[in-house]
């Protein structure tokens, strides 16, 4: 019993950045959508992430030929050999790459000092958020995965690699195949998760301040946080592709953001309104 909370703490203990962002997701999706959707695809993007993971390592699909390297199974938590922090991980990067994928996609609306975006269920479970939110995700993880196959130089530590070197800083391009696959699943999960209709406000939602832009700022969080790394090894071309990967996508969305506030129409206004009735904007 000793041993199995020396383990559960050291799950913690070992990697707290990934559960600040995990936390963050929490605060950012419960106001979005309920605690009730956020814990269920919490728990079958949990599953998702993982059966891909244990698959990839068993069979070669969807990633490629992989290995995790056992270095911390007495210091934190493992399951059926894949570490348990990594799957949990795929939970809030899909989260925060579809809800900017819901902000690039919806109308913007002004309310004295706050930004709503116009979300409809139509958007929401739209195939242009399923497909956008996909690629947002397998973006992050083009500037995640080199980085931390280089965990040994840092305090993440060397716990996986591939059979073969890849293309890109060693990574094969298998993988971001397979984490296209796997984001069009965990995306389309949360679609699913979210689709049924609610009359009322399910429990936990509420209005929080700039809501609409926290999705998005989790999704830089995480390109800042592993870009700050890459630097910190000294790894500055990697770095510097990374950045260079985003710099036109970002200016894009900020600039068309800019171009988009206040400029919907009454019946996207409607629309919003009769799909979200709680909405803050109705009080205007």
């Amino acid at each position: 019993m000793t041993h199995f909370l020396d383990i559960v703490i050291g799950t913690f203990t070992m990697r707290p950045y990934v559960f600040a962002f995990f936390a963050a997701f929490l605060l950012i999706c419960v106001p979005h959508v309920g605690w009730r959707r956020t814990l269920t695809f919490t728990a079958a993007g949990y599953l998702i992430a993982f059966a891909s993971e244990w698959l990839s390592i068993n069979t070669g699909f969807p990633y490629g030929w992989y290995y995790y390297i056992e270095t911390t199974r007495h210091q934190e938590l493992w399951i059926a050999g894949v570490p348990f922090f990594d799957s949990l991980s795929y939970v809030f990067l899909t989260y925060c790459s579809y809800a900017t994928a819901l902000f690039i996609l919806s109308p913007l609306k002004t309310r004295r000092w706050d930004l709503v975006t116009l979300e409809t269920r139509a958007i929401r479970r739209s195939l242009s958020a399923l497909i956008l939110g996909a690629c947002l995700q397998t973006f992050l993880d083009i500037v995640i995965d080199p980085v931390a196959l280089q965990g040994r130089r840092w305090f993440l530590g060397q716990i996986y690699g591939y059979r073969e070197n890849g293309l890109h800083f060693g990574v094969p391009l298998s993988n971001y195949c397979g984490w296209l696959l796997t984001s069009l699943l965990l995306v389309g999960a949360f679609q699913l998760i979210d689709r049924r209709r609610q009359a009322k406000p399910a429990r936990g939602i509420f209005t929080l301040p700039f809501r609409s832009l926290l999705g998005p700022v989790l999704y830089l969080s995480v390109l800042l946080f592993n870009w700050g790394v890459t630097i910190w090894i000294g790894e500055y071309f990697m770095a510097m592709t990374g950045i260079l990967m985003y710099s036109l996508p970002i200016l894009m969305v900020i600039v068309l953001a800019l171009r988009r506030v206040n400029r919907y129409t009454r019946e996207e206004m409607g629309e919003h309104v009769r799909d979200y009735p709680w909405s803050p904007i109705k009080s205007d």
